[in-house]
């Protein structure tokens, strides 16, 4: 069964030739669907494992300086906040494996020039624009995470030994970390929906960022359980990544990148 969605507005300036006033049809997968994927996304990775993993530690690089950068600033209460928010721009880490499993899946050649440039060229512009609304995003998130902990500790900052042994072992702190922790779910959430598949469906077509994200959302409102379920396995696997201090991207990033990719080949026709 296929869900029709309709497609927004045509692009101006430079995408002018969009196709975005073509219908996308949105299928119906189910949880098998989801680990064919997941097995698809783990091949791609064995077939071309260099470009995925410069793509992992790349990101993981940015994640371990943005860590930095919270302490070294006297933040370290936000740098919990900061780690969840960056997995918000995993989907932008990983372009460069969409382009990866797209040649992989059409027989063409692989090489870092192809690979590097070819996502951007496409899409460059409407990538930008989707990533700023996830930029946007993470501001709000990071307020958010600010009030909370002005609502819980006030003006006072404790240092890093108190605010953990209040977190772990004090009712307080306990229920400051579950209301931090579901306000943040929420939010990822409701970026995972207009994320899910639009990176991967502008770097393969001509569409706007606005018509790439209305098209994801509706592909998630298709298919919850799945989708919700697709969630929870890039939760686990980035929460696995962060335990060991983002090296674990390295190899985890790409994987999530290429899955992404067939599960969007998945979905929209």
């Amino acid at each position: 069964m296929a869900i029709a969605a309709e497609a927004g507005p045509p692009a101006t300036g430079a995408r002018s030739e969009d196709h975005s006033d073509a219908r996308f049809k949105i299928n119906s997968i189910g949880i098998a669907d989801l680990m064919d994927c997941i097995a698809l996304g783990v091949k791609d990775f064995n077939r071309a494992p260099l470009y995925g993993m410069f793509f992992g530690a790349v990101y993981a690089v940015g994640g371990l300086a943005i860590i930095w950068m919270a302490f070294a600033l006297g933040y370290f209460y936000l740098a919990y906040p900061f780690i969840m928010g960056f997995a918000l721009f995993a989907p932008f880490a990983s372009a460069g494996t969409y382009e990866v499993s797209r040649r992989l899946e059409r027989g063409e050649p692989l090489s870092w020039s192809a690979v590097l440039g070819a996502v951007w060229s496409r899409a460059g512009m409407e990538f930008g624009w989707l990533a700023l609304v996830s930029l946007f995003t993470l501001i709000i998130w990071l307020d958010l995470a600010v009030f909370l902990f002005l609502a819980f500790y006030g003006a006072h900052v404790p240092s890093l030994q108190d605010l953990f042994t209040t977190v772990f072992t004090t009712t307080y702190g306990m229920t400051f970390f579950a209301a931090g922790n579901a306000l943040g779910a929420v939010i990822a959430l409701v970026v995972f929906s207009f994320t899910a598949v639009s990176p991967p469906l502008l770097a393969d077509r001509e569409v706007d960022f606005v018509t790439a994200m209305t098209t994801s959302v509706r592909a998630v409102i298709a298919n919850p359980r799945t989708m919700l379920a697709w969630a929870v396995v890039i939760g686990m696997d980035l929460a696995v990544a962060f335990v060991t201090l983002f090296v674990g991207l390295i190899v985890i990033l790409p994987i999530l990148g290429h899955t992404t990719w067939h599960l969007y080949r998945r979905l929209i026709d």
